[in-house]
């Protein structure tokens, strides 16, 4: 089994050139831009910029992607908690995005088994999600089941996400040991 991972961690790191690794969130490469969200809000409220104040997050008062910037923000921000309590309030539990996110934070928080709950509901409700799939896979190279890890990598690039943060940022982890705080 041993031989059979260290031959699979030697075709990532042969088979694929680099790719940027910037940050997570929405499949996207960058960090989320940083708002007065993080920057002047307390005890996880949102920047409303048409009150020009923090205030409590709810469906009535931001869009679903206006919270789900806010719980990407806060959760590259490492304010895990807070991210949680506006996922709370997210209107689509069952949305993938909403479920990876709910996944990422508990693993963040050392919960890697409700994390990989909420990332499997992720995966059944999309299973192109490489976000939730990567971020799966580096809570399995933190808890030392390469082959799981291996095997997400795989279904990534098997979808499509050969070269995106998905699946540089798992490879990487995968090679190195090391996973990404974001």
């Amino acid at each position: 089994m041993r031989l059979l991972i260290s031959a699979a961690i030697a075709a990532m790191s042969l088979s694929m050139a680099p790719a940027n690794v910037d940050a997570a969130g929405g499949g996207g490469s960058s960090p989320p831009k940083t708002t007065n969200t993080t920057k002047k809000c307390l005890f996880g409220r949102v920047w409303d910029a048409n009150a020009k104040k923090c205030v409590k997050p709810s469906k009535s008062n931001f869009t679903d992607e206006e919270l789900y910037q806010a719980v990407r923000e806060l959760a590259y921000n490492g304010q895990y908690e807070h991210a949680q309590n506006i996922l709370r309030v997210m209107p689509d539990q069952n949305d993938d995005r909403v479920l990876t996110y709910w996944g990422f934070t508990y693993r963040k928080m050392g919960e890697l088994e409700l994390a990989n709950v909420f990332y499997e509901k992720a995966i059944t409700a999309n299973p192109d999600n490489i976000l939730a799939r990567s971020y799966m896979g580096q809570g399995f190279v933190a808890d030392g089941k390469t082959d799981q890890a291996i095997a997400q990598w795989r279904e990534i690039v098997a979808r499509g996400g050969q070269g995106s943060w998905a699946e540089t940022s798992l490879r990487q982890a995968i090679r190195t040991g090391l996973t990404y705080n974001y």
